[in-house]
């Protein structure tokens, strides 16, 4: 890719070498054809913030220093060829060349384009992700090349967990824009979970009054003695949400929440005790849920619990247009259904055979349910379990199998193995990590990372929708904790996800590293604050108290990974 050092990489670029580029100046205009506004409207901003120019719309005849053309093909139809001999790219395509009379861009659609887009400010240097112009007069040169492109998968996310840590709106509105820098286009809002509940709902106003704070926080992994005293809370408002989800779409990114149930859901019961199993423990008693790991007090199977929910997710809903909806489903401990009478008559009356199986019926519910507003359910691997409501999707988080066994069966399958992608993971072994949690899973790691295992059927491959990372929160406190934790290595997973790479083994880990140096001038003037190659920065290490170490702190898991 010579000049051009583009991540992720393209399907096929061609530095052409036709003179010096196009050089982008206050004559330069934008050209923006139907269904191309918006693109237009970001393009504009985005670059005339770093450049100073003002990029006025208008066409070719309007042009005194050339023009960058938008354009999206009327027929998206993947391998085709238009009239004009060019080839028709999938939705998500593009294609971009650049001469020294400008720069020509096409999309399959107005999100094929936007990735275009993505690719035009990287090829214009890493001073094109800075909100103002460094040097005035600055010259601003698109190399000569052409390029074609198109992702591998179309769900190519990223959950952050917000409930663990609360981040506030501005740090998720800087996130979609990162993920929109590295063609991500699902953002997994992990809004509810036993630390703290994240989005207003009207109806239900206790779950923000009270399941959005806590007392003091665990300062470390679940077993550190440390304790962190200050309260800790927060939550978004309904308008909140729907400037979140609207920004995500001017980025051509869905935002799937999640709401967990019938686990992970102490912050709820806080809220509203008659969510829980009352006639197994005192849920007047609990409060939002202060350490972590896996939370005994959970929802009561009964006909209240789905109806309070459907409530909750009546509201969630108006505000997300995602087709998906995620219900978590993930760590849901039985014993105070076996010790709960009542959960014990619903098990007889529903003809089940166990707690599992109840689960499950919790789960199918809002199956139909969703199904029946149009809308798909979004379950971790664990709903696998006590029998797969019809039309759910598995998310697989704790290896490949579940997905594998989900595929087999016909369901659609994202997947995130811990063992692979999941970033809160340390990094490096070495002492400095900041509070080590999980296996080392290196940049490289990363890198090498292949979504569909080769066990795979063909027909049950096409079932993998896609991957994600994901980063849970109970040791990432802030936003320059997350930033370090996600960064370099999404960057890396942005490859695994769009890019046509080989199979792992066979990937060039070195020069992708060099067009990570490249890159990391570009996560430099986007202000991220991510684990240098060399190690953490002073700043970035959370040294252990006298008589403490690094892994007592955290949670450190030897040797490498099981592949499972």
């Amino acid at each position: 890719m010579g000049r051009m050092n583009l991540i992720p990489a393209p399907l096929g670029a061609q530095d052409t070498q036709a003179g010096s580029g196009f050089v982008v100046d206050a004559g330069t205009v934008v050209d923006a054809g139907p269904g191309t506004e918006g693109v237009a409207r970001w393009l504009r901003q985005v670059l005339g913030d770093a450049t100073g120019l003002p990029l006025d719309p208008g066409s070719g005849d309007d042009a005194t220093g050339g023009t960058i053309r938008l354009r999206i093909d009327p027929e998206p139809a993947s391998g085709a060829r238009s009239d004009a001999g060019e080839r028709v790219l999938g939705p998500e395509g593009y294609t971009l060349s650049a001469g020294s009379e400008g720069v020509r861009l096409r999309g399959g659609s107005a999100a094929g384009l936007f990735w275009g887009a993505q690719t035009l400010r990287q090829l214009l240097g890493p001073d094109a992700f800075r909100r103002a112009p460094l040097r005035p007069g600055a010259r601003w040169t698109v190399p000569a090349c052409a390029i074609e492109d198109s992702p591998r998968f179309s769900w190519r996310g990223m959950m952050l967990d917000v409930s663990r840590h609360f981040m506030p709106k501005d740090g998720v509105l800087r996130y979609l824009d990162l993920l929109a820098a590295h063609k991500l286009n699902v953002f997994h809002f992990h809004l509810t979970d036993d630390q703290g509940w994240r989005i207003e709902i009207k109806r239900y106003p206790r779950l923000t009054e009270v399941g959005a704070w806590r007392a003091r926080t665990k300062w470390g992994h679940r077993a550190s003695p440390l304790w962190d005293e200050k309260p800790h809370g927060g939550y978004y408002t309904q308008d909140d949400i729907r400037e979140i989800v609207a920004y995500a779409a001017e980025r051509h990114i869905t935002v799937v929440p999640e709401i967990d149930v019938p686990g992970h859901s102490q912050a709820a019961i806080a809220a509203y005790p008659e969510l829980g199993n009352a006639d197994v423990i005192d849920t007047a008693a609990l409060t939002v849920w202060d350490t972590w790991g896996v939370n005994p007090n959970v929802l009561a199977p009964a006909e209240s619990s789905l109806r309070f929910y459907e409530g909750v997710l009546e509201e969630v809903l108006a505000l997300f247009p995602s087709p998906f909806i995620h219900l978590g489903g993930d760590e849901c401990p039985k014993e105070q259904w076996r010790k709960s009478a009542a959960a014990q008559a619903k098990i007889a009356e529903l003809g089940l055979g166990d707690e599992d199986e109840l689960q499950s019926w919790f789960i199918r519910h809002f199956d139909r349910w969703l199904a029946e507003r149009g809308r798909r359910l979004v379950g971790w691997d664990e709903i696998l379990e006590g029998g797969l409501a019809p039309g759910a999707t598995v998310s697989s988080w704790r290896g490949y199998a579940g997905g594998v066994a989900a595929a087999e069966a016909g369901h659609d399958v994202v997947m995130c193995p811990e063992q692979q992608v999941y970033l809160n993971f340390r990094e490096d072994g070495d002492e400095a990590e900041p509070m080590p949690i999980g296996w080392v899973r290196t940049l490289e790691d990363v890198y090498r990372f292949e979504p569909v295992p080769p066990q795979l059927s063909p027909e049950a491959a096409a079932h993998v929708l896609g991957t994600q990372a994901n980063l849970w929160t109970e040791v990432t406190e802030n936003q320059s904790r997350v930033d370090y934790q996600l960064f370099p290595r999404l960057a890396a997973f942005a490859e695994v996800a769009w890019s046509a790479l080989p199979e792992p083994a066979a990937r060039d880990f070195e020069e992708f590293s060099r067009r990570m140096t490249a890159h990391y001038a570009r996560l430099d003037a986007l202000g991220v604050q991510y684990r240098p190659p060399g190690g953490p920065l002073p700043a970035q290490r959370r040294p252990a108290p006298e008589g403490l170490t690094a892994a007592d702190l955290g949670r450190p898991i030897e040797g490498p990974p099981p592949n499972v």
